[in-house]
């Protein structure tokens, strides 16, 4: 099996917003909002900026090692024997705790059995900064993380996965962090639904084994995630973060009892919020108090009311001593929103990079204030790779269709036109004839302003009437040769539909086990070799034999 690529510039594909766009080719005001471009250059002066910035590695350093002590006792898979730590994960650890360490992160919810495919494209793209930012910068060390957001609560988007088109949805009673939830019997049946689709699959029989291992029943979502990302991706040196840690939420501490004091983060990000909107859409308004209470089953906002503070839609409420009392007694009981997340990552993490999609991209302009504001590091923000896989057969006929893979991100409606104008055996413009009925009316307006002036306006209108007249005609033609086109048409269409189903992009839909039941391990090394770094473009990887 062979994949090779084909790059195409984010900017013919008409995927991402003007800011992002902006912010990826340097252009107008995008780059006021983060202190560093997308580039070289950019993460050069980050890492000479890091140094000035305190990262507590030992805490760190001693997080990870237990967290990854824990899932050893309980690993169990066909990749590593049971009670080991990959070596290159191991080793990744310990350079932590080095000074000319720094982290390439990218962050992603606890999906259950991975998710849809961009989860696997994120951190593929991190492996693969890090390691050509130690080929450019010899002198420091690089590590690949993949920050767990585990503390989200939308269990619609989280607990979901689609299989060959059909969407499977984790209906469970549990509530509040996806992350502390457990796998239940629901999620048990999904796993059988899963496996039952894999199983008539030719490959991949490894990954759904690590799959089945990892999603054992009371294991939680943090457990299970952290077991099978491992699993893939430990030998690349790839570690896993837990960020719902009570020895990490203590270093967050000064933050959180600034937020709950002062409310800054607000305040900070609002002449950010009028600058943007000035020019481009605003991603997130935050709120007044953007911190979350976390216990047991909930998940809820903190607002203060007067004097108090109110856990939402529950009786618990607290005075300011009774709050700063309970954040430093329990800090895993607080969790920072969208506004303050990037700050606790950048906080725990000696991190120069940041890898996120064009909505995490956006947010993230929004929040330099906010950064500065309490003294943590802001990162290069990189736009995360996106990639559509295209099988050999649908290839063949979008080749023999005329069509380039450029074409792939027109609107189906242009493609039709452009396909039956380039093999309509007779012409269907009627450019020439429009044309000629200008210059007659323009002729016909001279004439006629001779003997009224005030019949020059009425000449026109004729003309404008004539002239639509004429364009319906023309769009009759179109469609009568699109009628007579409709196998191709039909074609078309599917292939639209295969890799951007419902007008979406394939990679936020689709699950691994449409790829690797078919090539096995091989898709996901060949989407590595074929991934950019620090380069902006979208790849289209094409499978033949």
């Amino acid at each position: 099996m062979k994949f090779s690529s084909t790059q195409i510039p984010y900017s013919e594909t008409g995927l991402f917003s003007p800011l992002v766009r902006d912010y990826i080719q340097g252009k107008g005001t995008a780059l006021n909002y983060t202190p560093y471009a997308p580039t070289y250059q950019g993460v050069e002066a980050a890492i000479a900026a890091r140094a000035n910035f305190k990262t507590d590695r030992k805490v760190l350093v001693e997080v990870l090692q237990k967290q990854y002590e824990l899932l050893a006792t309980k690993a169990t898979n066909s990749i590593q024997p049971a009670s080991t730590i990959h070596p290159a994960v191991k080793a990744n650890i310990d350079l932590l705790a080095k000074d000319n360490t720094y982290v390439v992160t990218t962050a992603h919810q606890p999906n259950i059995f991975t998710g849809p495919l961009y989860f696997f494209y994120k951190i593929i793209h991190a492996i693969q900064l890090a390691a050509d930012l130690k080929v450019k910068y010899p002198a420091n060390n690089f590590v690949p993380v993949y920050y767990m957001g585990s503390e989200d609560a939308d269990i619609d988007e989280v607990g979901s996965f689609v299989l060959g088109g059909t969407k499977h949805q984790w209906i469970t009673k549990q509530t509040g962090a996806i992350g502390r939830m457990k796998v239940d019997d629901a999620l048990v049946a999904l796993m059988q639904n899963l496996e039952g689709y894999w199983s008539v699959k030719g490959a991949g029989k490894t990954a759904l084994a690590i799959l089945k291992q990892a999603y054992q029943k009371g294991n939680t979502i943090n457990q299970a995630t952290l077991a099978l990302v491992d699993a893939f991706f430990g030998q690349y040196g790839l570690l896993v973060l837990q960020p719902d840690d009570a020895a990490l939420k203590s270093l967050f501490i000064p933050v959180m009892e600034k937020e709950l004091v002062e409310q800054f983060s607000q305040k900070a990000i609002a002449p950010t919020l009028k600058s943007l909107a000035a020019e481009y859409h605003v991603q997130s308004e935050g709120r007044s108090l953007n911190l979350f209470y976390l216990k047991d089953q909930l998940r809820a906002r903190i607002e203060k009311q007067g004097d108090e503070y109110i856990i939402v839609d529950t009786d618990l409420k607290f005075s300011q001593a009774e709050i700063i009392k309970e954040l430093h007694a329990f800090p895993e009981r607080f969790s920072p929103n969208v506004i303050l997340r990037g700050v606790y990552q950048e906080l725990i993490l000696p991190g120069v990079v940041f890898i996120g999609g064009g909505g995490e991209l956006a947010y993230w302009m929004e929040l330099k204030n906010v950064f500065d504001a309490v003294g943590v590091h802001y990162p290069v923000v990189q736009l995360r790779n996106s990639f559509a896989i295209i099988r050999e057969k649908q290839m063949a006929q979008w080749i023999s269709l005329g069509l380039t893979l450029a074409d792939l991100f027109k609107p189906i409606l242009e493609l039709e036109i452009l396909f039956v104008k380039k093999h309509a055996k007779d012409s269907l413009s009627l450019a020439k004839q429009l044309k000629d009925l200008q210059d007659l009316y323009t002729s016909i307006k001279q004439d006629v302003i001779k003997v009224d002036p005030t019949l020059g306006d009425h000449a026109m209108n004729l003309a404008h009437q004539s002239e639509k007249k004429i364009l319906e005609l023309e769009k009759k033609m179109i469609r009568a040769e699109r009628r007579k086109e409709a196998v191709n048409i039909e074609r078309i269409h599917a292939i639209k539909q295969s890799l951007f189903p419902s007008n979406g992009l394939q990679e936020r839909v689709e699950n691994i086990a449409e790829w690797i039941g078919d090539y096995d391990w091989a898709w996901v090394e060949a989407v590595m070799q074929h991934s950019n770094t620090m380069q902006h473009s979208f790849t289209i990887i094409d499978v033949s034999a």
